[in-house]
């Protein structure tokens, strides 16, 4: 019975030997499957090292590496293909041989790019600078600068941007908006044009015709001898010519008022705040002296359309119960400001594609080289601020013959 109690023990001795060497075995591959994916992620320094200099190299941008006399000790191939020249050649050369110096006292790397001036825009630490290429030819680049200390001396790294496609479409979309702007004061030459055109067509033709055609029913009435049926329709014959002249004068007075080419700016504005308070009844003061609105006829069009514009919009938008004009000249320019007392406008509503009105504001202010301000600041209502240099568009009278 004995050896039969020590077989049995020594047959779970054998298992536990076997397990215990397949789990150190397991713990073994582990550590060492562990170790390789450590070595994978943290390479040596001299691997990182060549990693670094293939991304500088296969980079896009130029990069430089400057000593603190701004001479180049180091340039990657898309510096020197951006330079036309090659890495060789930019080596030891001074930054000034590549890029356009801002002043005669540049001297440091730092100077290339002053701070304060010249900012790109598209980035914070972006400056416009000048490059200059192998040929002499200037070209537009962005360039942003760093510095970090390397043995005692501060090493500078410049990563530069060839924009000179960028600067083409900038300036082929300057002119196109600049085309635009003349073929819009254009049109609005044009349609003042017409609208004179058709105004005096109607006051001198179909105005005259009305005339006439009251003046014959005024003798006509005359007449004891005509029945009484006949007297009431003659009476509402002149009360329906009396409504056509003064839908007519109206609208000759909307497309050109007369007011404008006969008495000046400041008595069509006059009749422009009298309409205006009589359609709608808002009240209106205007506040301007005749003197200071003495202007040609293209600045005082404009500025009459620009307040009619402004009172129209106020009537529509605005539920006002009262309006300010106040123009008055100074220092050259002659300072429009338009109040009121409504629900105030919106930033957005300023911002909207279909606010045809303040868009057509703003054009003819800008083809008059002038600003203009649209704000709710002063709540309630709103107030539009408008400054335009007259100086050159002052009315001179004509010497007595």
């Amino acid at each position: 019975m004995t050896p039969q109690r020590r077989q049995r023990c020594r047959t779970p001795g054998t298992a536990v030997l076997v397990v215990s060497f397949l789990g150190g075995y397991c713990a073994g591959q582990a550590a060492a499957a562990l170790r390789r994916a450590r070595a994978v992620r943290r390479p040596p320094a001299e691997v990182r090292r060549v990693d670094g200099r293939r991304i500088v190299h296969s980079a896009s941008d130029a990069i430089l590496s400057i000593d603190e006399e701004a001479v180049i000790v180091f340039a990657n191939p898309a510096a020197a293909h951006m330079f036309a020249t090659s890495v060789a050649n930019m080596r030891g050369s001074s930054l000034a041989r590549f890029i356009q110096a801002p002043g005669r006292d540049t001297k440091l790397p730092l100077d290339y790019f002053p701070a304060g001036g010249g900012r790109a825009g598209r980035r914070a630490t972006d400056y416009a600078v000048t490059g200059i290429r192998a040929n002499g030819q200037l070209f537009p680049i962005e360039g942003s600068i760093s510095s970090i200390e390397q043995d005692g001396r501060l090493i500078y790294t410049v990563i530069l941007r060839d924009v000179s496609e960028r600067h083409l479409v900038q300036q082929k979309l300057a002119r196109s908006h600049d085309q635009l702007r003349q073929l819009s004061s254009a049109l609005q030459t044009i349609r003042e044009e017409e609208r004179t055109h058709i105004a005096r067509e109607l006051h001198d033709d179909l105005g005259q015709l009305l005339a006439s055609l009251r003046m014959d029913l005024t003798l006509l009435r005359q007449n004891n001898h005509l029945p009484d049926a006949s007297g009431r329709l003659l009476d509402g014959m002149e009360s329906n010519l009396l409504t056509a002249i003064t839908s007519l004068r109206r609208i000759a007075t909307n497309l050109r008022p007369r007011a404008l080419d006969e008495g000046g700016l400041y008595f069509a504005l006059q009749g422009l705040r009298d309409e205006f308070v009589e359609r709608h009844g808002i009240a209106c003061v205007l506040l301007a002296e005749e003197a200071e609105l003495r202007l040609d006829d293209a600045a005082s069009t404009a500025i009459f359309r620009i307040v009619q514009e402004a009172l129209t919009n106020i009537a529509r938008h605005a539920e006002a119960t009262s309006v300010v004009l106040n123009l008055d000249r100074s220092d050259g320019e002659l300072l429009v400001t338009i109040r009121d007392d409504g629900r105030g406008i919106r930033s957005e509503d300023m911002e909207k594609v279909a606010s045809l009105g303040l868009i057509g504001m703003r054009e003819r202010v800008w083809a008059l080289h002038g600003e203009i301000a649209i704000s709710a600041d002063e709540p309630p209502g709103t107030r539009i601020d408008i400054a335009i240099p007259v100086s050159d568009h002052s009315h001179v009278e004509a010497p007595a013959s």
